[in-house]
């Protein structure tokens, strides 16, 4: 049950309906405030609803003056197809240092690889990295750490870990957003009391007086369950909503967690969809009054949103089990 200190909007905050040009499945957009406005990049999987095997994937944009009613640029944005990359998705926007940073995911024929971006104008963008594969949900803190740039990020060990999707949080940093190292583990999956498969990073933390705030994605699976969703596979995995708290100054140190989610799928948008019962966190604003905007994808087909107070949502995080 989604935890009551959580306020959703009545209805998702853009669908397909919304976009001026070929549009099915508008989810897991980057949303945060820049020069003056809020700002949203949305995925967009295009072709004909009903069928799995999509068109194709771009990126598009839309800004707002409320965080709510939403207006959707004539074309999209950013759409990485070459000979070797197949698409880019799953955005995350991060302001520092008057620019606007953005992490994306990108479907290579040789693995799947996580880049970061930057633009000054939201048309024009300059690709400063990209992994090895297999990386991705890389999110920046808005903030540098002794100067340098820092992110989560989330690899896919296969060989080493036990289980097929055991997959972690994990903090890496660098001098200049394009050559990263120091990889330090965050968060292990099997820290999380309500996953049984896999965890990654969500929307961008946001520093309060207690250390960073941050909300992750968590992912429980069962096979003797078939959830909503009208991919050509059984789907069987949920995903949720969780918090953590890290230290203000050396942030891949978790000093809280949220013991269950925060938002579980429970409204029809949340339930049904191309993936039924799954929720993608891609932003969390905070309004400056003690309240956060939360974004979401909600079963890979809307965009959704709802509210909290940081206090809240702070006081969920309690400490790790020694």
């Amino acid at each position: 049950m989604t935890h009551s200190i959580i306020h959703r909007h009545p209805a998702p905050v853009l669908t397909y309906k919304d976009v001026p040009y070929p549009a099915t499945l508008i989810f897991n957009a980057g949303v945060t405030k820049f020069a003056g406005r809020y700002v949203m990049v949305f995925r967009n999987d295009y072709g004909q609803w009903g069928v799995p095997k999509f068109a194709g994937t771009n990126m598009g944009l839309a800004t707002s003056d409320d965080g709510i009613h939403w207006n959707v640029a004539p074309k999209p944005i950013f759409d990485l197809k070459t000979s070797e990359y197949r698409r880019a998705y799953d955005p995350r926007l991060t302001p520092i240092d008057g620019r606007l940073y953005m992490c994306f995911a990108v479907d290579t024929h040789h693995g799947i690889r996580g880049g970061v971006a930057v633009t000054d104008d939201l048309e024009h963008f300059d690709i400063l990295s990209m992994s090895a594969p297999d990386n991705r949900n890389m999110v920046l803190f808005p903030e540098k750490f002794g100067e340098k740039f820092a992110r989560f990020e989330r690899p896919f060990p296969i060989y080493g870990r036990g289980k097929s999707e055991a997959f972690d949080i994990w903090y890496a940093d660098s001098p200049d957003a394009k050559y990263w190292g120091n990889q330090q583990l965050v968060l292990g999956s099997e820290q999380v009391a309500w996953c049984n498969n896999k965890i990654g990073p969500g929307a961008p933390p946001i520093r309060t007086k207690h250390g960073w705030l941050a909300l992750i994605h968590v992912v429980d699976k069962d096979d003797n369950r078939v959830l909503k969703g009208w991919e050509s596979r059984p789907w069987t995995k949920r995903y949720t909503i969780g918090a953590m708290l890290l230290d203000a100054d050396e942030p891949w140190k978790v000093i809280g967690l949220s013991r269950r989610p925060v938002i579980e799928p429970e409204t029809d948008y949340e339930l049904d969809g191309f993936r039924g019962s799954v929720l993608f966190p891609g932003g969390l604003i905070n309004e400056g009054d003690g309240t956060v905007k939360i974004y979401y994808g909600a079963a890979d087909t809307v965009e959704a949103m709802a509210t909290a107070k940081i206090d809240d949502l702070v006081a969920l995080c309690e400490p790790l089990p020694a």
